[in-house]
């Protein structure tokens, strides 16, 4: 897959042009996914015409509004990977700066669709707004895609029994900890990854150690409990009990993602690690002793095991 990256003046368009959807696609969710799947089904019509996808280095709120910018389900790492698995073509990432941000409706039609990619189909979700303020809708853009010669397709928003699919509905999903719902919207367990960094050493202390992961800032975690998981190194899968909290038994203050692999003892430090949440098994505990926290790793333990082997 060829990726595009900075400022779309430098960009070569594609001789014969692109299909191409635009979008934040935070988690390339189950609904993006439906849009993308249009974006291939009307671009059979234009053979030999590659197909990709627009994203962003960053939230536009974190431009816009910072402190309302949420965090993220994913990087545009993760994001370049997930367009390559559902076998773009191409994608580009914009720097949504200043600049980006100050760009007219037309301003951003011209300088990224037109001039930048030669687009002949762009396919977006229906709620879609881009330029200045947010100023142009779905509407704008099939005026705009009249003008600079591509067509424009609108697509409905998938729906759960909750409401359309988005990333800020599995964000709610995740923050109140129901990782099962958020696995539904984006059709793949959501996932976490760090780098593995030195702790306190309470997990091996008590007999249960931990590798604890630094996860790159603006990125969401789920709410703090203890879930099962599969912690994912190279190419091995290992059953996992991951805590995410401030270990109030040990009168704890920073919030920390810690893993305890089973059946597994190697040294990770330095390593990335990424865990794959499967379920959560109970909320963050404040217990009377360490004897009893102990006991309940252990019971911890043995409900991974169980629904680990179910998933």
């Amino acid at each position: 897959m060829k990726v595009l990256v900075g400022d779309p003046r430098v960009w070569t368009p594609q001789p014969g042009g692109v299909a191409v959807s635009v979008g934040v696609f935070d988690g390339v969710h189950l609904g993006h996914r439906q849009m993308l799947q249009a974006l291939y089904d009307d671009a059979a019509a234009l053979p030999g015409v590659p197909v990709g996808a627009i994203t962003f280095d960053r939230h536009p709120l974190a431009t816009i509004a910072p402190e309302r910018a949420p965090e993220l389900l994913t990087t545009p790492e993760e994001r370049l990977r997930l367009f390559e698995e559902a076998g773009l073509d191409f994608a580009a990432v914009l720097t949504f700066d200043v600049a980006m941000r100050s760009l007219s409706p037309e301003g951003f039609v011209k300088s990224v669709l037109a001039d930048g990619l030669g687009a002949r189909l762009v396919v977006v979700g229906d709620g879609f707004r881009f330029g200045l303020n947010a100023g142009g809708d779905v509407d704008e853009l099939r005026r705009l895609g009249d003008h600079f010669g591509f067509a424009v397709r609108a697509v409905e928003l998938l729906e759960t029994g909750s409401g359309p699919i988005s990333s800020t509905l599995i964000r709610q999903a995740l923050l109140d900890g129901d990782v099962n719902a958020a696995t539904g919207m984006l059709g793949r367990p959501f996932a976490r990854t760090g780098r593995v960094v030195a702790g306190d050493h309470r997990g091996a202390e008590i007999g249960f150690p931990t590798a604890n992961l630094d996860i790159r800032p603006g990125l969401l975690v789920p709410a703090r409990g203890v879930y099962a998981a599969i912690a994912m190194l190279d190419d091995e899968r290992i059953p996992a009990v991951v805590n995410i909290g401030v270990r109030p038994t040990f009168d704890g203050a920073r919030e920390v993602v810690e893993a305890h692999l089973l059946d597994f003892a190697a040294d990770l430090y330095g390593r990335d690690l990424t865990l794959e949440f499967v379920d959560r098994l109970r909320a963050e505990t404040r217990f009377d002793s360490v004897e009893e926290l102990v006991e309940q790793i252990g019971r911890d333990v043995v409900s991974a095991r169980a629904r680990l082997k179910e998933a």
